[in-house]
């Protein structure tokens, strides 16, 4: 990758004024289209006709195999695009991922003043992330019908984002052509700035017991439940659930899912659970797991039966996301903050405690920075999306991919 300079990133406003109504109707199309992860095709294919129209040659488009690679089948990959520059410059990133959580499905838009609201009471909106979308959508429809000046530029929308970042993980990112500022824009305000964002640990946990009659002969029996609700409140009790803060370091964890058991009259033999850990310190986060795994090898070994037979657990972990912090004069950040400066706002870092896209493109060698859209309340069916931030939004984008040095 191409030494990164830590001189400032300059943007360079674009001739004429961003049309702002096919912004909004480009957004609205695609909040229709209905796309949960692993079924993004028909986003896709809008915007590869949308592209197309605006007189982007077929060639300058490709899909990746992200969806083949990653451990939930999709119908497609990420779809890419590159632009050579009008002048020399450094390659730069846009991208938005095309995927929406399951409640989203079968949204209608609609317009109420100066906000996006889904029309039914029963489905979010999915503005996170097809306002990312149409934002980077319109960037290049600009640029591509406007003939703006530009320096070389890559277009990327990813898939299967909310089941764990897999697009940005299991993507071609070679084809992306080495971009020296990259910029990720999913939700919130289009003034904040993620520059860091924690790591991410699942864990799922089988605990085996012993069946028995719960009546008859409960003593020969080894409850599963019993296993699991020790290691629990030994959790609980040792402060390693929840909020963690030990030493300095703060981290969280939390076992949302468990699952087992048939009959009240049968001492449970099997529960499955599923756990996270997560901490913006991996050493920390390590350490979270640790006493997790513990704590419930402790417990397996606790519950024993009149013959002595004690239970026993088995655990799959895997990292889904490893924390980032981005460096205070990332080049990526400077030409951001300039370009909402340039339209009299005032830029504010943040850091969160969610994954996002840009934990991988970071960590496979792309700091990626991310700015919001006017998304609020996502995932819910109180989602709405702020009309004017979103608008905001398309023009920091546009700056930024028209931006010189």
């Amino acid at each position: 990758m191409p030494a990164r300079r830590n001189s400032r990133i300059a943007t360079a406003p674009s001739s004429g004024r961003l049309d702002h109504d096919r912004a909004q109707e480009l957004l609205l199309q695609l909040l229709r289209i209905p796309g949960p992860s692993g079924r993004e095709s028909q986003v896709a294919q809008f915007i590869i006709e949308r592209l197309r129209e605006a007189g982007l040659p077929a060639d300058a488009m490709r899909n990746d195999a992200a969806h083949r690679r990653s451990p939930h089948p999709g119908e497609i990959g990420n779809l890419i695009c590159r632009l050579p520059g009008t002048h020399r410059g450094s390659r730069r990133l846009l991208m938005a991922h095309m995927d929406t959580v399951p409640l989203c499905v079968g949204a209608e838009p609609v317009v109420r003043q100066r906000r996006i609201v889904p029309a039914s009471r029963t489905t979010a909106l999915g503005a996170d992330d097809r306002a990312g979308v149409a934002v980077v959508l319109t960037a290049a429809i600009e640029i591509l019908t406007r003939r703006l000046p530009h320096p070389p530029l890559s277009f990327f929308w990813t898939v299967q984002e909310e089941l764990g970042l897999h697009g940005a993980r299991y993507g071609s990112l070679g084809w992306l052509g080495r971009p020296l500022l990259a910029f990720n824009f999913d939700g919130g305000s289009p003034t904040k700035l993620t520059v860091a964002a924690t790591g991410g640990y699942r864990m799922t946990i089988d605990v085996h017991g012993v069946a028995s009659h719960a009546g008859g002969a409960p003593e020969h029996g080894v409850s599963a439940i019993a296993i699991a609700s020790l290691a629990i409140a030994d959790l609980q009790r040792e402060g390693w659930h929840g909020l963690i803060e030990k030493g300095g370091k703060r981290g969280t964890s939390n076992v949302g899912v468990i699952c087992g058991g048939e009959a009240t009259n049968v001492v449970t033999p099997h529960v499955q659970l599923r756990a996270e850990a997560r901490s913006h310190d991996p050493g920390f986060r390590r350490r979270i797991v640790k006493r997790m795994e513990d704590a419930f090898q402790r417990a397996s070994r606790a519950v024993r039966n009149t013959d002595r037979t004690a239970g026993r657990v088995e655990i799959d972990g895997r990292l889904d996301y490893e924390a980032f912090k981005l460096p205070a004069d990332d080049p990526s950040i400077v030409a951001a903050e300039t370009a909402i400066r340039d339209l009299g706002l005032e830029p504010v870092r943040a850091a969160t405690n969610g994954g996002l896209d840009a934990n991988w493109m970071t960590a496979r060698g792309i700091p990626t920075v991310t700015l919001g859209c006017g998304q609020t309340n996502p995932h819910t069916t109180d989602e709405w999306l702020d009309l004017d931030q979103f608008h905001q939004a398309c023009e920091i984008a546009l700056r930024l991919a028209t931006g010189g040095e």
